[in-house]
């Protein structure tokens, strides 16, 4: 009877809680909305930056084009395609220029809202991306064959052989030409490198022209599709209340439910997902063969003046790895399919990896663009997270997974790698204590090995801990609201609690100081709808949903922990900028760390 008379008592209790959080939700809402004004206005901040961008571009009067202007770009193009003269230094040059302008138009495409991209700008942007590309690469070929016609007055004296090498920031150019035929010259190594290659006897013996094009830059693979990113509804909930609410609350998460849709079906086929992540760039190894070095042609104007190249043996090739990119296990190398427009790895053998002197050894059956690969996936799903403040308006995210931990700062409206260690050992990366934009960070960091930035076809490679993609969202945007005051963390009963609820664990943080070892973190459970904080703590030995003792549900994290934040913590929530807010939430969607740790 005592246990019976408990159990009402508590049910009676739970449903006054209810009740109380009801009679208040919707002023909680209304209110919460107000706090989310920051997201539109941080939107409405991106755009005139772009626009002051354009400006300054157009007073700069500096003579390079603006990609986002059709005629300018269309006349750079034009203009470039006339110059026929140009030496390879000269194009080098020329490159900086012209990988500039590709990497403002991607950009571009990646960072404007779909809702300001109409359809035919989006064609525009891709159709100069491509059109930059094979014109920068067609210079590169022509002013190769300018240089082999000069390759008897470069010869070296030793060797009777010409042997050149280009270097700049972005492109590294190794040609050689065989110019004296003699069988003994077979190994050969760039002067002051350690790029090697060895040929088998019968080129050896023949006219023929080997070039090695290491660009810092991939542009083989194709262009990807453009579409609207989950981080382009971070801004359309604002104005709505009541009856409006969950419309404006579909919308944004629409996206999000598509991808787990498929995910629950089981018939669902994925062939086209790309299951690698690339070295920064590849390298194109081009032979030239014509009699007597009297023509070089890029690329062979017919299958004839390459019909003997796949019946040599393989030709053995070293390269060096470049020191910005991580890998995680030893590279896979793959080969360029221009038939298929994808990255395979057949056709290459023996392959070494010497990873303390980063050397790369390996046997190539053809001649093309070859690059370095690991799994995409190598760091998902995540071991657990922090989300710690720094200073006003700053932040620290720590990521942890099997094989690194990856510390962001995000200060403002830009991000900085703050720190990698790898196998718990601090490893130097040129990407450090450089602010960029959250996009730029994200493909900085995905080009050096570094992903930890789940694609809408993660799931099927990756255990993940499913949660239901409103909630997901919901959560993102409403931790980036309290960053500035409270340290967040990864809960192990993040796993346990049902796919339509999060737990994260939370305590106030005002100062700068350094983690304390064992800090007095409270767990919240948030459903979308409801928060409240558990009664159990992350050292219990069993979950439990119960709520804490004196305390009670609340619609929004917000006002949860406005019941027990100090007046100070409460200021600086007030007080954070819309630009902090946005990028906080932007890295917090772009890692999906509820989902993926």
């Amino acid at each position: 009877m005592e246990r019976l008379e408990r159990q009402r008592i508590e049910r009676e209790k739970w449903h006054q809680l209810e009740a109380k959080d009801l009679e208040r939700r919707n002023e909680e809402l209304e209110e919460l909305y107000l706090l989310e004004e920051c997201f539109p206005e941080a939107e409405k901040l991106k755009r005139d930056t772009r626009l002051l961008s354009q400006w300054n571009h157009y007073i700069q009067c500096d003579g390079s084009p603006d990609p986002s202007v059709s005629p300018e770009i269309n006349t750079f193009i034009s203009l470039w395609k006339e110059e026929t003269n140009e030496t390879l230094e000269e194009v080098i040059a020329k490159s900086k220029l012209v990988l500039n302008l590709i990497e403002k138009l991607r950009l571009l495409l990646l960072q404007t809202p779909s809702y300001d991209l109409e359809d035919k700008t989006i064609i525009q942007y891709r159709g100069s991306i491509l059109e930059l590309q094979e014109l920068l690469h067609l210079k590169f070929n022509v002013a190769t064959e300018r240089l082999l016609r000069q390759a008897s007055t470069l010869a070296d004296l030793d060797s009777g052989n010409m042997e050149k090498v280009i270097q700049d920031e972005n492109v590294t150019l190794y040609v050689w030409a065989n110019l004296k035929k003699n069988p003994r010259y077979r190994s050969v190594r760039f002067s002051e490198t350690q790029i090697r290659f060895e040929i088998p006897r019968i080129l050896a013996t023949s006219g023929i022209a080997i070039r090695l094009l290491h660009t810092h830059y991939d542009h083989a693979t194709p262009l990807r599709p453009v579409s609207a990113s989950l981080q382009g509804h971070t801004a359309t909930v604002t104005h709505f209340v009541k009856d409006e609410v969950q419309k404006g609350e579909a919308e944004i998460s629409k996206e999000l439910q598509e991808e787990y849709k498929q995910q629950e079906c089981e018939s669902v086929s994925v062939c086209e997902e790309e299951t690698k992540v690339e070295e920064q760039g590849d390298i194109e190894v081009q032979m030239i063969l014509k009699e007597g070095l009297q023509k070089y042609i890029y690329p062979p104007e017919s299958t004839e003046d390459f019909e003997t190249e796949n019946a040599f043996p393989p030709i053995e090739v070293t390269l060096e790895v470049q020191e910005n990119v991580i890998f995680f296990e030893d590279p896979m190398v793959a080969r360029w399919d221009a038939e298929g427009k994808h990255w395979q790895t057949d056709g290459i053998s023996n392959v070494l990896y010497q990873s303390e002197e980063r050397l790369i050894t390996f046997s190539l059956e053809t001649f093309g663009p070859v690059t370095l690969i690991q799994d995409t996936h190598i760091n998902m799903p995540f071991q657990s997270w922090e989300l710690r403040p720094l200073d006003v308006n700053k932040v620290l995210l720590t990521v942890t997974t099997v094989f690194t931990e990856i510390q962001i700062q995000i200060k403002e409206n830009l991000c900085m790698l703050a720190s990698v260690k790898v196998d718990n050992k601090k490893h130097s990366s040129t990407l450090e204590g450089r602010w960029m934009t959250p996009i730029s960070l994200i493909l900085a960091l995905k080009e050096t090995g570094l992903n930890i930035f789940p694609t809408g076809h993660s799931h099927f490679y990756v255990v993940i801990n499913h949660k239901e993609p409103l909630v997901e969202i919901k959560a993102y945007r409403q931790l980036a609201l309290l960053s500035s005051a409270f340290a967040f963390g990864w809960s192990k009963w993040n796993v346990e609690c049902s796919s339509k609820k999060v737990i994260v664990k939370l305590r106030e943080h005002l100062t700068e100081e350094e983690p304390v070892q064992d800090p007095n973190w409270t767990l919240l459970m948030f459903s979308g709808d409801r928060a409240q904080r558990l009664k159990i703590n992350e050292n219990s030995e069993t979950f439990s949903e119960a709520l804490k003792e004196e305390t009670e549900f609340h619609s929004t994290l917000y006002h949860l922990v406005k019941d027990f934040a100090s007046k100070e913590a409460m200021e600086k929530i007030r007080s954070s900028k819309c630009q902090f807010i946005d990028s906080v939430c932007y890295m917090l969607l772009s890692t999906r760390l509820l989902s993926y740790s």
